[in-house]
This record gives C-alpha cells, sequence and structure tokens, in this order.
C-alpha cells in the first residue's frame, strides 16, 4: 500500500460519506474565538431584523397611510427605512471585517497544528508519500477553508435565524398563503438530496487530482536539473499535460453538480412566488390587500433567501469536507515515536551505549537485527561496515531513536531510551547524514542550526576545526553568503563539510556520522581526517562507511551482516583475520588502483 501511495498519478483514496466528525473538529477550533463571534452574530441579526421590518412598512403605507393621506406616519416610515439602509450598510461593514479576521486567525491555527504534527510524525510518514502531496495539504487544502470559515458557519446561524422570524411573521399574517409557499420546500429537499452524493464524490476526485498535480510539480522541480540533463522536458510536459487534463475534468464535472444547487432553489423560489400570487389573486381575492401581496412578496423573498445561502453553504461544505479529510486524516497519524506517560529529562549524558538482545524490523515479518548485542565506552569510536541493506544505517537510528526497537533496549548511561524524554535524548545528540540539508539563508544560520544561541566566534571556530573555514572565506560575503535551498551553489563536499560544523556546534557528547565523507573528494579527506580527530576526541562515536581508509583509526570495527555483528575488531585485528573486513578492504583498495 506504501509503494502505491508514494506515486503522483495514484489517487488517495478516501472514504465515500461525510463524517460529522469534522464539524465537531472544526468547532473546537471556532470555540476559541466564541466571544468574537457572538459578537458578530449579533451584528448580523440586527441587521437580518431591520431588513425583516421593510415588508411590513410597505404593507401599512399602502393598506393605511397611503390611502389615508396621513402624511406624518409616511415621514416616520421613510424615516425607519432610510435607517434601516444605515444600519444594514454599517452591519454589513463591521461582519465583514470581523468575519474575515475570525476566518483568516483559524485557518492560521489550523495551518500551525498541521505544521507542528508533521515534524513529529516518523520517517516512514514522509518515505510512502510525495512530498508535493503533503505540501498540498498546508497550503491548499487550508487555504480553501478560508471562505468556509469566514464567513460559512456564522451566515448558517444568522440564515437560520432569518429563516425562523421570516416564517413566523408569514403565517402571522396570513397562514393560508404561507402554507402555499412552504409547500416548496420538500420539492427542493428531495431535488438537492438526488444531487449531493454525485457533488461530494465529485470534490473528493478534484482534491486527489489537485493533490497528484502539485505532487507531479513538487517532484519536477526537485528534479530540474536531471531533466534538463536527460532532455526530458517535452515528456515531462507531456506527463504533466495529461495530469491537469485529468484535474480539469473532474474539477469541470464537480462545478457541474455545485451549479445545479443554486439554480434548483432559485427557480423553485420563483415557481412558490407565481403560484403564491396566482392564489391570493384567483382564489383568496377576498381576504387579501395590495399591501399584504406586496409584503408577502418581500417576506416569500427573505423566506427563500436564506434556504438559497443554506444550499451556497451546502457547497461550500462539500467542497470543504473533502480537504478537510485530507487535513485532518494527517492529523490523526499518530507519531510512531512518542513520549510515554512517565517520561523524564535523561539527565546530562557522558556516553556508554549498550544494544541488549535488541531485535528490530522495518515491517512486521521482516527482521533487520536479531539478538543484536553491544557494550560502547565513553568516548570509544566505533565504525559500521558491511554490504548495502545489512543494518548499518539501522543501528544508529536506533540510538536516536527514530525508530524503536521491537523487543530487547538500547540504554544510555544505563537508561532505557524508550523511559526517556526525546528531545532530551536528541539534544544531547549530533547527527550527521548522507543526505545533508542546506536551509536558505546565510552559511552562518546553517552552521548555527545545531545551536542557535552560539556566537559568530563560535560557529567560525567549528569551522576552522572541520576545515570548512578556508573555502567559506572565500566567498563574496564570506559567513554571511546567501546559499539557496538545499545548498545548490555549493559542492557536495562543502555542504558535507558544513553539516560537519554544525555537528561540531552543538558539542555533543555522542555523534553519529552516517555515510558522512562520501561524497568528499580524496584531497578534501586528506584535510578533513585531522578536523575529524578533533571532533571524535571526547565523544562517543559511531561512523557508518563505506570507504574504509576514513576509518582505520576507529577503536572497534563491527561488520554487520546476517542480521547482526559478523566481525569485531579494530583494523589492525581484522586486516589479520583476513575474514569479510578484510575482504572489503582489499577490493576497495584494488579499486583505487584501477580508477
Amino acid at each position: 500500500m506504501a509503494e502505491k501511495r508514494n506515486k503522483f498519478d495514484v489517487d488517495e483514496e478516501l472514504q465515500a460519506e461525510f463524517n460529522a466528525d469534522q464539524l465537531k473538529k472544526i468547532g473546537h477550533y471556532l470555540k476559541k474565538y466564541k466571544t468574537s463571534i457572538a459578537i458578530s452574530v449579533v451584528i448580523i441579526l440586527i441587521s437580518s431584523l431591520a431588513n425583516l421590518v421593510t415588508p411590513l412598512l410597505l404593507k401599512y403605507a399602502i393598506d393605511d397611510f397611503l390611502p389615508n393621506k396621513n402624511v406624518s406616519k409616511l415621514i416616520i416610515a421613510c424615516v425607519v427605512f432610510v435607517a434601516i439602509i444605515i444600519i444594514s450598510s454599517i452591519s454589513m461593514k463591521y461582519r465583514i471585517r470581523w468575519m474575515t479576521n475570525i476566518g483568516q486567525s483559524i485557518v492560521a491555527d489550523i495551518r500551525k497544528d498541521l505544521f507542528v504534527h508533521i515534524q513529529k510524525l516518523p520517517f516512514t510518514y514522509f518515505d510512502s508519500r510525495p512530498h508535493g502531496k503533503i505540501l498540498v495539504r498546508v497550503v491548499n487544502y487550508v487555504n480553501a477553508l478560508s471562505n468556509l470559515l469566514s464567513n460559512g458557519f456564522i451566515n448558517l446561524i444568522t440564515d437560520c435565524f432569518t429563516f425562523i422570524i421570516t416564517l413566523i411573521i408569514m403565517y402571522s399574517l396570513h397562514w393560508r398563503l404561507s402554507l402555499v409557499v412552504t409547500a416548496f420546500v420538500p420539492v427542493a429537499g428531495v431535488l438537492i438530496f438526488t444531487i449531493k452524493t454525485k457533488q461530494r464524490k465529485s470534490m473528493q476526485e478534484v482534491s486527489a487530482k489537485q493533490s497528484n498535480m502539485n505532487a507531479y510539480i513538487h517532484e519536477s522541480i526537485s528534479g530540474m536539473k536531471v531533466t534538463q540533463s536527460f532532455t526530458r522536458e517535452d515528456m515531462n510536459f507531456q506527463i504533466f499535460n495529461n495530469i491537469m487534463d485529468e484535474y480539469q475534468e473532474k474539477w469541470m464535472t464537480s462545478r457541474k453538480y455545485v451549479g445545479l444547487i443554486w439554480p434548483i432553489v432559485k427557480n423553485v423560489s420563483i415557481l412558490s412566488q407565481g403560484v403564491m400570487l396566482l392564489v391570493a389573486l384567483l382564489v383568496m381575492k377576498e381576504s387579501v390587500t395590495v399591501g399584504l401581496i406586496v409584503a408577502f412578496m418581500g417576506y416569500t423573498g427573505n423566506f427563500w433567501m436564506p434556504l438559497l445561502n443554506i444550499s451556497e453553504f451546502y457547497n461550500q461544505l462539500v467542497a470543504a469536507s473533502a480537504y478537510l479529510e485530507r487535513i485532518f486524516e494527517t492529523m490523526e497519524v499518530k507519531p510512531e515515536i512518542q513520549n510515554v506517560k512517565e517520561a523524564y529529562d535523561l539527565p546530562l549524558i557522558k556516553g556508554n551505549v549498550s544494544f541488549k538482545d535488541v531485535v528490530f524490523g522495518y515491517e512486521e515479518g521482516q527482521v533487520i537485527l536479531e539478538n543484536f548485542n553491544l557494550d560502547v565506552k565513553i568516548g570509544e569510536t566505533i565504525a559500521l561496515v558491511g554490504p548495502t541493506g545489512a543494518g548499518k544505517t539501522t543501528v544508529v537510528n536506533l540510538i536516536s531513536r527514530f525508530y524503536d526497537v521491537t523487543s530487547g533496549q538500547v540504554l544510555i548511561d544505563g537508561h532505557d531510551i524508550r523511559a526517556v524524554k526525546l528531545d532530551s535524548l536528541r539534544k544531547q545528540m549530533g547527527i550527521m547524514m548522507q543526505d545533508t540539508f542546506i536551509f536558505s539563508g546565510t552559511i552562518m544560520d546553517n552552521i548555527r542550526y545545531g545551536k542557535l544561541d552560539a556566537t559568530d566566534e563560535e560557529v567560525i571556530e567549528a569551522a576552522k576545526v572541520v576545515k570548512a573555514h578556508d573555502f567559506i572565506v572565500e566567498m563574496e560575503d564570506g559567513y554571511y553568503t546567501e546559499v539557496n535551498e538545499r545548498g545548490s551553489r555549493l559542492s557536495t563536499g562543502q555542504r558535507q563539510l558544513i553539516s560537519f560544523a554544525r555537528a561540531l556546534l552543538a558539542d555533543p557528547k555522542i555523534l553519529i556520522l552516517d555515510e558522512a565523507t562520501s561524497s568528499i573528494d580524496t584531497n578534501t579527506e586528506r584535510v578533513l581526517q585531522a578536523g575529524l580527530e578533533k571532533l571524535l576526541e571526547g565523544r562517543t562515536s559511531f561512523v557508518v562507511a563505506h570507504r574504509l581508509s576514513t576509518i582505520k583509526n576507529a577503536d572497534r570495527i563491527l561488520v554487520i551482516n546476517n542480521k547482526g555483528i559478523e566481525e569485531i575488531g579494530n583494523h589492525n585485528e581484522l586486516m589479520k583475520n583476513k575474514g569479510r573486513y578484510y575482504d572489503l578492504y582489499q577490493a576497495q583498495i584494488k579499486f583505487l588502483k584501477q580508477a
């Protein structure tokens, strides 16, 4: 399932029916702004009540004030009418201001919660889906909720209020005419119910195609150098064009269903007004007046307008629910690695690390490490070598608790790492991976990422130790040179040297270097070796390496193979044994000579 999901051209599957729990979750965000919402509701209700007076004014003016030539009452009616217009205008102004502020605040809250949650998710979550499909949730889908949250829910409250008050006034004026008008409500309801399932399904398909499009754009931009190197532009455009066609097709289908709601309600409302007028003039002409008919025409409009608005809200809700599903689906993914209830802060560590009967596999039934045991002393440098996929990186990932052991224990200074708080564990570790990530910003900022309160002098000193200082000062602005996202203007070796400085600046007691020198050329490696020795001094270090020349000075070298440790010893001991390490070393020497 993970492999299928991790493609830009595979639609994400979600439930077909609307889940009311989504509204409860939105209610959680609305609750925070209940005072502002209450004020907005009051403002809108005042406006609605004022507008409901207008048809009554017309009735009395036509049936009483005009026939009786009561000028004073006509003037009062005109003044009230002008006052209603002023009140409505002022209410509209403040309603827009308040509701926009509330809606955007809720959108910001959802986006913040989503971003915070994503940062806690395990590596497997990001490995199993394109990053573009994650990005679209944080940006596009949350943005799509803006109109619903800014106007939808508050308008729903006021529309329901207007609908009920209008109904009361209509029935108090003439219950038989009111019965004619309200008889058409079930007609509109049946028609809307008929298309609602197709409408919701079509919006789910739109969100899925939008997700695919975003994933492909993200992938294409990230791989643009490869695209241009292999002249894949035309082929990529054809793929993008196909994805766009699918998105456009689903979008147009959804618009077809969305576009049906408003005309259905509008046409039914016009039909009800026409029938009501005919009944009033032909059947009930003796019990109605001209003023009553005019008032009823006004109230019929007021009666159907909330239903029109509610149908529009339903359109927004259907569209938003498809996005809400994906947003809350992400929020409901539980981080695999969490603090236990009784978790405590890991004290300042010294650097003893122990693996006790560790069993681990990434998937059920697949064992990578089995009965793995290892004791590492303070300040010891442990190198891990072996075939690809044997479990070298797995070992160091278990120390930093990127994954939890299936069984057994990983102990640091006697503390089971599952019993301590994650941040207190990882703050005391320095981790440098093969895929070095450079953030957009200055080189100074990138090195300081490991210790935000470090001074400029401390940053420079760390760079000098790992031999990054020389190339940095040669750049146009030295340490304040701006580098692009992922450090595209830096060489691979330069990026890794900056990452070395970042790890050193954090001054960790346990240092993990996972293929950290794999992309550094031979000359740079020689320069770096002295810096590495300084970096490893006084720290318990784990070095994963394919280039065996970089770990000859390690205290112990572990050959990881067949779910455990196949060989262990220092370089000289393993060379004398002439086992797997000896074979690997000789093969590399031979390859380097041929190169």
